[in-house]
């Protein structure tokens, strides 16, 4: 019914760039809101980056300052623009979209299956 797509992850070096993309498809009336959330080793899931229902945004402040969250409404697509990082930016990252589908009246929650992002020397 509704699919999120991510990619873009992979190794680099501390102080390095990467740019995440995650393009959701379906039966999609609406999105809500979409962002992304990460989950490293032993440790919790986390929210990274998000545009709420209202639009605004929301950071880590973890990340506050070096990571950048944009989108592209035509095309349902949100990307993650992740600058300086940091051997602790080390997860999985999941793409995360509250959903409104054709010929429903409710938002429904969805999740891709995860990007590796690793930051290593």
């Amino acid at each position: 019914q509704v699919q999120l797509v991510e990619s873009g992850g992979g190794l680099v070096q501390p102080g390095g760039s990467l740019r995440l993309s995650c393009a959701a498809s379906g039966s999609i009336f609406r999105v809500n809101a979409m962002g992304w959330y990460r989950q490293a080793p032993g440790k919790q899931r986390e929210l990274v980056a998000r545009f709420t229902s209202g639009g605004s945004t929301n950071y880590a402040d973890s990340v506050k300052g070096r990571f950048t969250i944009s989108r592209d409404n035509a095309k349902n697509t949100v990307y993650l623009q992740m600058n300086s990082l940091k051997p602790e930016d080390t997860a999985v990252y999941y793409c995360n979209a509250l959903v409104v589908r054709h010929y429903d009246v409710r938002s429904s929650d969805y999740w891709g299956q995860g990007t590796q992002v690793t930051v290593s020397s």
